[in-house]
Order: structure tokens, then C-alpha cells, then sequence
């Protein structure tokens, strides 16, 4: 019997594995979030004072800079190029109330789990308190739909159904960042 106690000893321990697999699964939870909030749709309006354009995410032209309130200043408002809806083109993006993310919600030079600490934190993520919240948030708000439907651009590399599966999964984990 003793020859066969190493063999069950390790035969357990694998089966424990196998086991607790799904509980070590949540440290990478963040992971196909971060493909979505890093991708240029998101970042490029999670800016300190210019947005950006494109996937090579360049300086915004014509220039246009933030403003007191992330519209834009007062002699060229966001809405000024920016509509309702996607130009017919494609080339100018629109939604209703475009407009850069707030500078508590600076992503720009961040890494991954800045930013997934940043989404966490109400006084960083737009006073969401709770996960609920941010999933909300990214399921409804019209800027975050517009990700996924933006004229002649890429869009994020999930679907947004798959994106807001990731996020459920994430704040059911936890909401780890590691």
C-alpha cells in the first residue's frame, strides 16, 4: 500500500486542482475588460486635455481641448462637429452629449490594473459605488454604446454582449484587479 500513497497523494492534489480551477480563474477576470477599455474607442476620450482619433490615436483635428467640463471650450463646443448620430459618411462620430470622459476618469498613460483599480473607486469612476453600477453604466450610457457602432472605425475586440459578460464575471470575482 505504501507504493501507492505517493500516486493517490498526487492523483488528489491534481483532482484538487481540477476542483479549485474555477476559484483561480477570477485573477485574470480583468483581462478581456482591459482589451475593451484600453482599445483606442475607449481611451481615446479618456483624455486629460485633447482627445484623440483613430486607432493610431492621434492629436484631434481640428485641435480642440477639454474644457471646464469636458465639452470643449466655450467658442468651439464638442457639439459643434459632433451630432446626435454618426455622420452618414462615417467620418465624424455622434451621440448625444459627446463629450470627454471626466478627469477623474483619466485612463491615458495608465496601466491595466490602474485603470481596473480607477473603475472600482467612486470617487475615480463616475460615483459608482458598487459593480451593479459600473455594469450599468456600461451596458446603458450612450457614449459606451457608441464603442460598438462607430462609423468608419474599429470596433472593440469583444461584441458588447461578450464585454458586459466580462464585466459581470469580473464584479461576481470580486472585481480583482490582479
Amino acid at each position: 500500500m505504501r507504493m501507492f500513497s505517493p500516486m493517490i497523494v498526487g492523483l488528489l492534489a491534481v483532482a484538487g486542482s481540477v476542483v479549485d480551477a474555477p476559484h483561480a480563474a477570477p485573477s485574470g477576470a480583468f483581462e478581456p475588460i482591459a482589451s475593451v477599455v484600453m482599445h483606442p474607442r475607449c481611451i481615446n476620450c479618456h483624455q486629460d486635455q485633447s482627445p484623440r482619433q483613430g486607432d493610431a490615436r492621434t492629436v484631434h483635428l481640428p485641435l480642440v481641448v477639454r474644457g471646464k467640463d469636458g465639452h470643449g471650450a466655450p467658442t468651439q463646443p464638442c457639439q459643434t462637429c459632433h451630432q446626435t448620430t454618426n455622420t452618414a459618411d462615417g467620418f465624424v462620430p455622434g451621440v448625444e452629449d459627446w463629450h470627454l470622459a471626466p478627469l477623474s476618469m483619466l485612463w491615458e498613460g495608465r496601466s491595466k490594473e490602474q485603470i481596473c483599480e480607477q473603475m472600482k473607486d467612486p470617487a475615480r469612476n463616475g460615483g459608482r459605488r458598487t459593480g451593479e453600477q459600473v455594469i450599468e453604466h456600461m451596458k446603458t450610457d450612450p457614449l459606451v454604446l457608441w464603442a460598438w457602432v462607430p462609423g468608419r472605425r474599429t470596433i472593440p475586440p469583444l461584441s458588447h454582449e461578450k464585454f458586459v459578460e466580462a464585466l459581470e464575471t469580473w464584479v461576481k470575482a470580486g472585481m480583482p484587479c490582479r
